[in-house]
């Protein structure tokens, strides 16, 4: 008889321990869409506001270092397709904005030094400046006159290896910078 009071006592405190953690699951869950809804949340990255379009031009490349306008300006229209709001166009006619901008310089400076003060690591700085303005009013919604972005890269004793380090850097520079431009430029837009 004791055995069946402790296996029933015992099953019985399962029971209420799986049902006080399903309602503490449950709590947590409804505490979590509350804040994410509740609290004003937007993701930056979402235009919704009315329609716009954006003519990006071919920024003015001052490097050395040929394609790099291109590889910028296929990043930003990449960005700027994630809004079901902003379309790119190619001619500045008809278009609502123009976002243009220029690749001042790019450095690579040596950071740190290993055995025989060999490099090791270097710096990519990339400068540039950018400009977002709305054709109809001449409005400058976005002006950055001097921005310089960096990103650290490994230095091997192989060449091949020491290129596609330091063009995997200049990518991620230039994802960056995308995203940042699209996000500033979401940000300034009205949402009526």
């Amino acid at each position: 008889m004791d055995s069946v009071l402790t296996t029933i006592k015992n099953d019985t405190f399962k029971i209420e321990e799986h049902a006080v953690k399903t309602v503490y699951r449950l709590i947590l869950l409804l505490i979590s869409i509350f804040i994410v809804t509740g609290c004003g949340y937007h993701n930056p990255n979402v235009y919704s506001g009315p329609e716009k379009s954006v003519y990006i031009t071919e920024w003015k490349n001052r490097t050395s270092n040929l394609g790099l306008d291109s590889q910028i300006y296929r990043s930003l229209s990449k960005w700027f397709q994630k809004s079901g709001s902003i379309s790119i166009v190619r001619q500045k006619k008809g278009a609502d904005l123009i976002l243009g901008g220029e690749i001042i310089s790019i450095e690579l400076p040596s950071l740190a030094y290993g055995a025989n003060n060999v490099t090791t690591e270097v710096k990519v700085k990339l400068r540039v400046r950018y400009l977002l303005k709305e054709i109809s009013t001449n409005k400058i919604i976005l002006e950055i006159p001097d921005e310089t972005w960096t990103e650290d890269y490994l230095v091997t004793t192989n060449i091949s290896t020491n290129r596609d380090n330091e063009a995997e850097a200049l990518k991620i520079i230039i994802e960056d910078l995308s995203q940042k431009i699209y996000q500033r430029t979401v940000s300034q837009l009205p949402r009526l």
